[in-house]
């Protein structure tokens, strides 16, 4: 996710719809990085930097950037940062390339086994001998005067289908099955 947040608006207004979408993207066993520019001093404690790592918290985020981000009339605080999941491995360095008035930053994320014991469900069609062939008999028994009474070839193709769909859900129908994974690994590298 990446943010930017204007110097001079209302802070408190700033947590609140930030708190709102990070509420509506945080899910469990689901890793994101909030990035941006938020215009404040992260090399000093000031109020704003506490509630917003208070904000951040909540949902496991820590900042990373411990090193000037722009440099402003001789002054050089890092405004822009790189929040990541506490749990998380990484290395973040400056990047300047002289065009802006902000240096980048590279962050390396390293691998992080998560144990999860999540649930997925595969939908699956039984096919064997006996299914083709109830599916076979069934597309005996059509008609198919829907088919071929129409000079329109959309609709003949629409009605062809229909009807070979029709039999083939019938003969070969949808089956969910539980498959139950106990560990997952996370291999991300970022630059």
């Amino acid at each position: 996710m990446c943010i930017y947040r204007t110097p001079c608006d209302n802070f408190e207004c700033f947590l609140i719809e930030l708190e709102i979408i990070l509420n509506c993207l945080h899910k469990h066993n689901i890793e994101f990085i909030m990035c941006g520019d938020i215009n404040i001093n992260y090399l000093e404690s000031n109020n704003k930097k506490n509630q917003l790592d208070s904000v951040l918290g909540t949902y496991n985020l820590i900042d990373t950037v411990f090193f000037p981000t722009r440099i402003v009339c001789n002054s050089v605080p890092p405004t822009d940062n790189i929040f990541i999941d506490n749990r998380r491995s990484y290395i973040i360095k400056p990047c300047s390339n002289g065009l802006l008035d902000h240096d980048g930053q590279i962050l390396t994320l390293f691998t992080l086994p998560i144990s999860c014991n999540s649930i997925k469900y595969i939908n699956t069609r039984r096919i064997d001998n006996n299914t083709i062939a109830d599916f076979q008999l069934q597309l005996s028994y059509e008609h198919w005067d829907n088919v071929f009474g129409s000079n329109n070839v959309s609709e003949i193709f629409n009605n062809f289908l229909n009807t070979y769909l029709r039999c083939y859900y019938s003969s070969f129908p949808k089956r969910v099955t539980k498959t139950q994974h106990n560990y997952k690994t996370l291999d991300y590298n970022w630059d």
